[in-house]
Parts: C-alpha cells; structure tokens; sequence
C-alpha cells in the first residue's frame, strides 16, 4: 500500500494540489517552535502589518477536561499585567471552537538554554549582563505581585539583538493567591532550580524561592553545567537543602561570593534583590531598565475565550493561491506560449497599466519578494491572502501611485503574478516598474520559451 508524502512548511502542509497556509483570524501560521504536554507553539505573522508573533495554541476540550481554566486565565493575565522590556508580552487572546490561541511576542534569538547548550558556558561580563536583564525583569514581577516559580535558562528567550524575555508563566501565580500564613504551598517548577524550602512542602515566600532559581540561572550560565545534578531524586533533593555545591575556579571572587548569598538553603536570610542591586560585582556596567509603564490593562477577551458566545470565536482555514484554469490562462494570453503573457519592449512602447511575470517560486517566497522591492521604493504595502496592494507615500500628478498584484496557480509549481496599477500616473507606473523589477530577478522564470524577463 502506498501513502502520499506529505510535509509541513512555514505556510503550512505541502500537497499534490500546491502550497497552503493556515490563518487564524489575522495571522498566518507557520513553522512549529516548540511542543508541551498541554500546548503547542507556532510562528506566525499578521497579515495586515507584517508583524512576526508567537501563537500559543492550546485544545480547548483538553483544557476543560483536565480542569485548566483557571491556570490558563492565571498565565494570560499575568503577562498581560506585566508590560517590562525584559518579559514576553501578550498582544491578544482569541478562541475557536476547539482551540485558544494566545498571541505572544516573537523572540527570534531563541532559548538562552539553546546559547549554552551549543557555545558551552558563557564570558562573565556576558553571564553579568543577562543577570542584570533577569533580575530586573524579576524585580518587576515582584513588585506586581507575580512570582514566576519556574525559571530556568529554557524559559529565557533572546530576541534579535540579544535582549532578555521572560516567557512561560504557566506556573506563575499572584499574590493574592498567597494563604493566610503568608506562604506558597503548591511545589512546582523544574527539580534543579527549585529552592530548598519549596521542596520541604512546608510553604514558601514566592519572592525569596524565585532569587534562587536566579542564583542557579547564573551558576548555570558561567559554569556551563548544573550546580546541583544527580541522577537520584532523593539523592539531588538532599544537595539542594544544604546547598551543596562548589563553585569552578574561573569565577571571580565577587561572582562567588554573590552566588553562595543567594543559594542560602535559609530563605531567611537569603540576599534579597535590593541588596543584590547594591552588590559590587553586580552593579558593575549595570544600566536601571528605562520604560513606560501602561496603566489600565483590559482583561476582558480573557472572560470571553472561555464563554460560549459565538461572537467572539474566530475560524482557522487553509488558504492557497487562486488557480488559474486554461480558458482563463488563454484569456491572458494570445497563444498557449508562456512567453506571450509579457509584454515585448518596441521601438516605441505602448505604457500599459498592467504587467505579469511567471515564477516558479512558492507563493509566500513571491509574496515576501515583492514586499521587500517595494518598500525601499516607498511604497506601503497591505497584504490580503495573496492580494497586495502596493501605495507610494509620496503624490504624483495624479495623486499616489497604487499598484495591485495577485498570485495565482497555473500548475503545482507555476505561479503567476499580475500587477495592475489602479490609482496615480501611468508614466509613473511605467518609471516605478522599471525600478521595482531589479528587485524581482531571483523569482522570475527564466525559462529558454521566456525572453529576457519583462517589460511593460
């Protein structure tokens, strides 16, 4: 018995019928970046701004079934509470009958675990600068009543230029929530950061038990290895209540002694993050982070992905390019030759209003192609499935220059791209092209039957 290969891309599975990309209200998903036990987080863009994102995707039956309501509204509202430069921001929180998908900030440096793992352990001046980022991201938490209770190097994100975003809150919890002792009761995070008391199940201090997980996050970075590892369970929970650990001998003095104040098996009098900002080695080259603080966080679509109003519910479907039957190819074109669909350059030429390529590229590879050429010209771009539409930001003789452009598939691996101006000059039109095309010359069909390129 033989199955068809199917394999799944950035805009979504690849079949026999051509590309598809899957939307989610206004976002295209693409490349999975990462599967739980409970969810599964994906790549995505927004289809109106171009804006990259983190969707977090979790089954909605799942989330009933297993009674995770409350934890799922606890993670959303924190991170929509928490509006630092150093956490992973929430941007939206939308549902579908079977799904919620939580809109999150995209970090494209990927996990500092991954830095580590790869690179081995880190300079000290490198390991000081994302503990300054980590401890006043945790500082900030505090100060809203949030404590993490999972941090580790796995939960730390980098974006494009290096800086540090707390993400994963799935553990986290407010300090309302906090009994009448004034303590944690729930033991939870990851064995090896996890604070001695929290192991004790004799309540804990969420500030005080974050700190240490910090220490550990640091040690891991400048050691490369883990300060506490063993393979038994009992036999790690035994190191972890007497902090029994040692330090490599590259650390300096000051690290050391930082280090050893705050893995205090005593939370009592473990450092706590005022005096750490007033440490020598910590204060060294350290810069106070500087934001703006937003006030008034709505938390109503948070009430609304779990009700069962259809208002708000929104639909994920597969999408692909519009194909272009024979009679509608012919229609394009005079003969059935691929090479009559442009538009030959005489000794004078006629301006057109509207041209047309072929390529042999994927869709979403031509979509970003002609986004790329016509921004630098200074054009705005909007993009609608696989419609664009292409605005100048300056005025001509007839006001501004709008170009339309559409894919559509002629065959599994033949796409072809139509640009049509709709609004402004044509001269113009016909000026702005000849600039516009430079930048197409990776996706054009080369072909022998296509001559060289395409001209209006």
């Amino acid at each position: 018995m033989s199955t068809k290969k199917r394999t799944t891309t950035a805009q979504g599975p690849t079949t026999a019928q051509g590309p598809t990309r899957t939307r989610v209200g206004k976002y295209e998903l693409g490349r999975t970046l990462g599967e739980g036990s409970f969810a599964k987080v994906k790549f995505a863009k927004n289809v109106e701004t171009g804006e990259c994102v983190a969707i977090k995707i979790l089954d909605r039956d799942h989330v009933l079934r297993h009674h995770m309501v409350e934890q799922i509204k606890r993670e959303i509202s924190t991170m929509k509470l928490i509006k630092h430069p150093n956490v992973s921001q929430i941007f939206e929180v939308m549902a579908s009958k079977t799904k919620i998908y939580i809109v999150l900030e995209y970090a494209d440096g990927g996990e500092l675990f991954d830095r580590i793992a790869k690179r081995g352990r880190l300079k000290e001046e490198e390991a000081r600068s994302y503990f300054h980022q980590l401890i006043n991201a945790v500082d900030y938490c505090h100060s809203r009543g949030v404590y993490h209770r999972d941090l580790k190097p796995e939960n730390l994100l980098l974006d494009r230029y290096g800086v540090l975003k707390i993400s994963d809150f799935g553990l986290s919890t407010f300090s309302q929530q906090v009994r009448e002792d004034g303590l944690l009761h729930t033991a939870c995070g990851t064995p090896n950061y996890v604070a001695p008391e929290v192991l004790k199940d004799k309540g804990y201090d969420g500030i005080s038990s974050d700190i240490w997980s910090c220490g550990v996050i640091l040690f891991v970075l400048m050691a490369g290895y883990l300060p506490f590892d063993e393979p038994n369970l009992i036999a790690l929970y035994k190191k972890i209540w007497k902090a029994d650990f040692t330090c490599p001998s590259w650390f300096s003095s000051g690290a050391r002694n930082l280090i050893h104040r705050i893995l205090d098996p005593n939370p009592l009098t473990r450092i706590t993050i005022p005096k750490i900002l007033q440490d020598e080695w910590f204060k060294k080259e350290y810069k106070p982070p500087q934001f703006e603080q937003e006030e008034g966080v709505n938390l109503d679509d948070i009430d609304a992905v779990f009700n069962d109003s259809k208002e708000h519910l929104v639909t994920e479907r597969k999408e692909k390019p519009v194909s272009m039957n024979a009679f509608e190819l012919i229609s394009r074109s005079q003969t059935f030759s691929l090479d009559n669909l442009f538009e030959k350059q005489t000794e004078a030429p006629a301006v057109k209003r509207e041209t047309s390529f072929a390529s042999q590229c994927p869709p979403n590879e031509i979509i970003s192609k002609i986004e790329e050429a016509a921004k630098p010209l200074g054009f705005n771009v909007h993009k609608h499935n696989y419609k664009m539409k292409l605005k100048g930001d300056k005025s001509g003789r007839k006001g501004q220059l709008s170009v339309a452009t559409e894919v559509f598939e002629v065959a599994p691996s033949l796409h072809m791209v139509e640009l049509r101006k709709t609004g402004g000059d044509t001269l113009e039109f016909h000026k702005f092209y000849k600039n516009f095309s430079s930048g197409l010359k990776d996706i054009v069909w080369n072909s022998e039957e296509i001559a060289q390129g395409q001209r209006i």
